[in-house]
């Protein structure tokens, strides 16, 4: 797929401009391929905070809106070539990379470069055409395009060291699914025979629980021919904000036991990891978590104090009781999610704050005119809270408003 010369003029002259602007007041000259053009303008502006080493290549092609806003982002696409990459370490060269649902081809692009061949395989021609042309213009030599249906050649397919899925989350009518099964592929439907292949790594929803979404895969894999299992769960967070979940399946031989194995869990915020065996949360440590829960409310308060906010995807991990064994803090309340210490806890994964006053809230907030608010476990909305109490929003001051021990409690801090 190539672009014309009139229609990359016509890019290079406007991609700093509004494309709702240019589609209503621009004249290009002519041959300029306008719907090319305003595809491109409007990917390579996202694709200069999304993918700045794909927008700093002046020959990449960008696909429509839809394709740009699914794909992964430079630090997400990062992340999963560091897990390929361990995950075949040891592999007999030539090593194999085999993506079944290659889409607009950033995962790809990087987990490829790590591997000594790689397959491409997409359903949509146009991508297969763009991500053809593109990986050129990346410079990537490896790769092998195949326009297909991936469910439908499972048999075709060639050995590999590790598959990548990431099955599409919209249904024929372009409506957002979330569950395994209403993806496309149906990965439920094809993990008994892709696990024969090789180990796979999984992109799904962040909406999913964890939980289940593993066991759903578990109890498709029961009738594998190979033993397999998900072995690994990560929860992948970029700001703050959790943007992937992702299942690593591999095999396993009968001495490893049964497959509701519990997988390791590793949660990412950036640089700021925190891992677990899912064990830690299940059965096996009911008598520590009753105890943990017997101690949520905060007794040494005295004096100013710390109170931390776990990051998005521990919250999404929703591995709280660990949080209290590992860094030494009190959960305020077993719904709350919030966390207090008398000392400062420089490692704990999340915000930090320390804490100004604390207490009833409508004795809490007299006086606070400007405030950022948070609210967890309360019966009220941020917008119900700051037009009650007539707060401002921004400033340096930080209200969380939650339930103790029954009780509606503010709490007044700024960042430690």
């Amino acid at each position: 797929m190539d672009i014309n010369e009139q229609t990359r003029r016509f890019i290079a002259a406007h991609r700093t401009e509004q494309v709702r602007d240019i589609a209503l007041h621009a004249h290009p000259e002519d041959g300029t391929d306008l719907a090319v053009a305003l595809d491109c303008i409007e990917g390579w502006q996202r694709a200069r905070t999304k993918l700045p080493q794909w927008a700093a290549c002046e020959d990449i092609i960008y696909p429509p809106h839809l394709a740009m806003e699914q794909c992964s982002s430079q630090s997400t696409a990062q992340y999963k070539t560091d897990l390929a990459q361990r995950l075949s370490s040891g592999a007999p060269h030539p090593t194999t990379l085999i993506d079944i649902t290659g889409g607009f081809g950033v995962d790809f692009s990087y987990m490829s470069r790590v591997f000594d061949r790689a397959v491409y395989i997409e359903r949509q021609q146009h991508l297969c055409e763009l991500a053809e042309h593109n990986m050129r213009a990346l410079g990537i030599g490896n790769a092998r395009i195949v326009n297909a249906d991936a469910a439908a050649i499972l048999d075709e397919l060639p050995p590999a060291t590790l598959i990548m899925a990431d099955p599409a989350r919209r249904d024929a009518h372009g409506s957002r699914t979330y569950a395994i099964a209403d993806c496309t592929p149906n990965m439920l439907a094809i993990l008994p025979k892709l696990a024969g292949i090789a180990p796979i790594i999984i992109k799904l929803s962040p909406m999913l629980d964890w939980h289940q979404a593993a066991q759903d895969c578990n109890r498709a894999l029961d009738d594998a021919a190979t033993p397999a299992a998900v072995s690994e769960i990560h929860i992948v967070s970029v700001h703050n904000e959790c943007k992937e979940l992702l299942l690593v399946i591999t095999r396993h031989g009968a001495e490893d036991g049964e497959t509701d194995t519990f997988p390791l869990v590793t949660c990412v915020d950036d640089d700021t990891v925190f891992s677990f065996h899912a064990q830690d949360t299940a059965g096996t440590k009911a008598q520590e978590r009753k105890q943990l829960r017997h101690n949520t409310q905060p007794t040494t308060l005295d004096q100013p104090a710390y109170l931390y906010e776990p990051n998005a995807s521990l919250m999404k991990a929703s591995c709280f009781d660990l949080l209290a064994q590992r860094f030494g803090v009190t959960q305020i309340d077993s719904n709350s999610h919030l966390f207090v210490s008398d000392k400062q806890v420089d490692a704990f994964p999340g915000r930090a704050f320390a804490i100004n006053a604390y207490g009833p809230v409508k004795h809490t907030l007299r006086g606070i005119k400007q405030a950022n608010i948070a609210v967890r476990n309360y019966p009220a909305s941020v917008a119900q809270v700051r037009k009650r109490y007539h707060i401002a929003d921004g400033g340096d001051t930080f209200v969380f408003l939650t339930t103790m021990s029954g009780k509606k409690t503010a709490f007044v801090c700024v960042k430690a």
